[in-house]
């Protein structure tokens, strides 16, 4: 064979390879695939083949210190999946950096009712967690760098295709879905190609690659939208007092205000450094073009007049950014050979700190059905594994949409009669255990 021979086959090859998953998007929904994926083994012993499809360049030789897929905003971490988080070997990187919330104030301005959440009564040592999105984005990373740099059989079985993108999909069907030839086997595919001119081919082809998901796109899976007509404007803030592993829920007439607790960075602070909060205030859109352009001083005095005296006068306020909220719920959570994955499935309201615990509640059944599936010895990509994910998933979405739903409406109108109904009913969550109960085990993740 001649030399220039040669190099065509080789680029042929690499140009067209196989693998047991594809993901697409190597962000915060797909690094967490990638890692619950690559600790399931296959039955001949080997681990799976996963190939990751990231838009934005990816540090193969350091990827820990990669920040540019991730967001810089501030996350919640619900106590179910931090326990997920420790499981996948991640944790061990993220607890130095969290921030325990140990108890919750929820209140209506301007009116009397309260209501408290703590860590004792449901016998946890925190409800959650608070911390860079960053941060969880790189120790995800770094475990998936420790746990699948190679498999038993000393191969790498991540692979990462970075920066590059999904341009195509071909699905091919199968009628004989139990037919062990060749022929066969090779239908039960699901093959993509990519703008860099590579094919990549697997069973099961997953959407992580965030709201405007090009694979859900190219699967022309419809999506409803709904826009709230508020903004989050978000920031750090540093109070005169110390926040205790307290967060506040505090309700106004525009829109809720979330005060959560964060990790001190300056011990040396009068309060000890436990003071630093981050900010998530719900308003219209109007309000926050104008809110957002007051000075430090002028925003100062109007995060104090709506948020109250809880923990005293606020002392610094970080860089201001604002994100439009909408409700975005695609129409199916799968397809042949494919679902879809965290935001490129839903986005919803912050106003219960909800939304990257479905997502990852979404990659954790995932998981858990590959792994039944991969037991079984059956193809990983079946339609009745995809089934029972969109059963799963949208019953679950359809619960926490219509918690936080109810939320933003509730406590959005001030009509009197549901003034005085939100009130009681804030009042009676401090002394109807079940009621509490149920609540604080839905937003803890289980």
């Amino acid at each position: 064979m001649s030399a220039i021979k040669k190099i065509k086959q080789n680029f042929k090859q690499n140009t067209s390879q196989q693998f047991d998953v594809i993901i697409s998007g190597g962000g915060l929904s797909g690094s967490l695939m990638a890692l619950s994926l690559s600790q399931l083994i296959k039955a001949d012993g080997s681990s799976l083949s996963i190939a990751i499809v990231e838009t934005l360049p990816f540090k193969q030789a350091n990827p820990a210190d990669d920040t540019a897929l991730f967001d810089a905003r501030v996350l919640a971490l619900s106590h179910g999946s931090a326990k997920y988080l420790d499981k996948l070997g991640a944790w061990q990187y993220l607890k130095g950096d969290v921030c325990a919330i140990t108890d919750i104030d929820i209140s209506d301005r301007g009116h009397f009712a309260k209501a408290r959440l703590t860590a004792k009564e449901q016998g946890v040592n925190a409800l959650g967690y608070v911390i860079d999105m960053a941060l969880i984005g790189k120790a995800q990373l770094k475990a998936l760098s420790k746990n699948t740099s190679e498999n038993s059989a000393g191969t790498k079985n991540i692979h990462w295709f970075s920066p590059d993108s999904i341009a195509d999909i071909t699905w091919k069907e199968s009628c004989q879905e139990n037919s062990q030839d060749e022929t066969s086997k090779n239908k039960q595919q699901v093959t993509v190609q990519l703008n860099s001119g590579i094919t990549l081919s697997a069973q099961l082809l997953l959407g992580c690659d965030g709201v405007q998901s090009p694979v859900r796109k190219l699967a022309k899976i419809k999506v409803s939208c709904e826009d709230y007509q508020q903004v989050a404007l978000i920031a750090n803030v540093s109070t005169c007092q110390a926040h205790h592993n307290k967060a506040f829920e505090r309700f106004t007439e525009f829109g809720p205000i979330a005060m959560l607790p964060l990790k001190s960075v300056n011990s040396s602070s009068p309060t000890d450094g436990k003071s630093r909060c981050s900010l998530v205030w719900t308003m219209t859109p109007e309000q926050a073009q104008e809110i957002k352009n007051l000075s430090d001083d002028a925003f100062k005095v109007e995060l104090e007049r709506a948020f109250g005296s809880y923990l005293g006068a606020i002392t610094h306020v970080g860089k201001r950014d604002t994100y439009p909220l909408v409700l975005l719920q695609a129409q199916q959570q799968s397809y042949h050979r494919m679902a879809l994955v965290g935001n490129a499935s839903h986005t919803i309201h912050p106003i219960a700190g909800q939304g990257f615990n479905l997502g990852l509640r979404d990659v954790e059944f995932m998981a858990e059905l590959v792994k039944k599936a991969l037991a079984a010895e059956q193809d990983i990509g079946n339609f009745g594994l995809l089934q029972a994910y969109q059963m799963n998933r949208a019953k679950d979405q359809r619960q926490v949409i219509e918690l936080t739903d109810s939320l933003v409406t509730l406590f959005a109108n001030d009509l009197p009669p549901l003034v005085l109904g939100r009130n009681i009913g804030l009042q009676a969550l401090n002394f109807i255990t079940p009621l509490k109960n149920a609540l604080v085990k839905k937003t803890m993740g289980y």
